[in-house]
């Protein structure tokens, strides 16, 4: 193992194994911390998924400090810490709580944190995220359900989570290339910072900074950081770099989308896919609290559409929908309703021959994969940046995309199966 990766939520981890993948690294997804004794597939890369983005920090520092401790202990040369490239997180943490945790733990003294992803439009310059042309503080993410995203500073946000010196490296020198990064960290780690924000404009700027970090053992960031490190064990010589999948396999059965994102990528996806003719059916929140809607009737309705459509079951609305809803039943209690229907509505689904699952939202896809027992992920063919194919290794033997909520262009929902070959039934 190259690159073992803790990750802090499904589809974040699905989104860094695409990018190691497509760097040419073997790279395997796993469920939740494995025990110490279990053995990991042999794989150039392991992302370990948590669901560690909005629980409470002690709890996120404590599973991700047992994950790391798993991908140390099976041979991984360095670290990475994944967060969202929106940089997620409330003042109280996770991603200072963590990345300071990790430090500690491993003997590290200087980290970067480094969410940019140019290609999905988050971009960083003079330590303020960019989400395409707004400041993160002005684009949708300020709304976000759970972790809304007021100040675009990112140096100002990680100063208010951690007690580590938080710097810079401004994009005038990541231009200068690794040799000039490499100097910025020296002064830097001189000057008394222990965690560095990097500014990256564009692809060539994250292959910079990945040069730049070969020596680190522990990197903190989105999955674009991905590209330069992965391409330093190739450089190196330590992998023969793989090809990258077009299409995938994928066992014969009907289909579904689930999705639970509120995100503005998302309801633009329900709309085009509404659009195309798609069979939808809204869930009513209020509804499945007292009883008058249920998983199994609307698995029910799923169930009985024409087997050559895909339905649609999304609990995606408006920021003003989503803010009353909060408001009348709690912001915790109302996602875990929505989050335990949907996956409750997939093992249904799953039990009568659905065997492709396309999941919209981070914090749904978390609890759907966990009700469909899928333990692994192998990697196929991606459909936008940031969202592959995937299928799970063992039992059962399903096709899933798991996609962020912000992440897909508007004809997502109806593209992506274009990508999947289908297997024949087994008779």
């Amino acid at each position: 193992m190259l690159i073992g990766a803790v990750a802090d939520d499904i589809t974040g981890a699905t989104d860094l194994c695409l990018m190691l993948s497509r760097e040419g690294l073997r790279t395997i997804q796993v469920m939740g911390v494995p025990s110490l004794a279990a053995s990991l597939p042999d794989a150039d890369a392991v992302v370990i998924a948590l669901k560690s983005r909005s629980i409470p920090a002690d709890d996120a520092v404590a599973m991700s400090i047992s994950a790391a401790h798993v991908l140390v202990g099976q041979g991984a040369q360095q670290i990475l810490f994944k967060y969202c490239s929106t940089f997620d997180s409330t003042d109280d943490g996770n991603i200072g709580p963590v990345a300071e945790a990790l430090m500690e733990d491993m003997g590290v003294e200087l980290t970067i944190a480094c969410p940019s992803f140019p290609a999905a439009g988050r971009t960083t310059y003079q330590g303020h995220l960019f989400v395409g042309s707004q400041l993160l503080s002005d684009s949708p993410l300020k709304d976000h359900p759970l972790n809304p995203m007021h100040d675009s500073n990112l140096v100002r946000v990680l100063s208010r989570q951690t007690a580590l010196p938080v710097g810079l490296v401004d994009i005038n020198t990541v231009r200068q290339g690794a040799d000039g990064v490499r100097a910025a960290f020296a002064r830097q780690h001189a000057a008394g910072k222990r965690i560095l924000i990097l500014d990256t404009l564009a692809d060539a700027d994250l292959r910079t900074i990945g040069a730049a970090c070969a020596d680190m053992k522990l990197v903190t960031g989105g999955s674009g950081i991905a590209l330069g490190l992965a391409a330093n064990f190739v450089q190196a010589g330590k992998v023969a770099p793989r090809r990258a999948t077009t299409r995938m396999p994928a066992p014969a059965g009907r289909a579904v989308i689930l999705a639970g994102s509120c995100s503005v990528a998302t309801r633009d996806q329900i709309a085009a896919a509404q659009a195309a003719g798609l069979p939808t059916l809204p869930l009513d929140v209020a509804a499945l609290a007292d009883g008058r809607q249920t998983a199994a009737q609307v698995a029910e309705w799923a169930i009985r559409q024409p087997e050559t459509t895909t339905p649609l079951i999304y609990s995606s609305t408006t920021p003003e929908a989503l803010q009353v809803i909060q408001r009348c039943m709690g912001q915790h209690e109302s996602g875990a309703l929505v989050e335990g229907s949907l996956a409750r509505v997939a093992s249904l689904l799953r039990d009568t021959g659905f065997r492709q699952f396309l999941i919209a939202g981070g914090e749904t896809s978390g609890a759907v994969v966990a009700s469909l027992g899928v333990t692994m992920l192998e990697i196929g063919p991606e459909i936008d940046p940031g969202v592959p194919w995937t299928r799970s290794i063992g039992t059962p033997s399903l096709a899933l995309a798991l996609k962020s909520g912000n992440f897909g262009a508007p004809d997502f929902f109806l593209k992506a199966w274009g990508l999947l070959e289908l297997e024949p039934a087994h008779v």
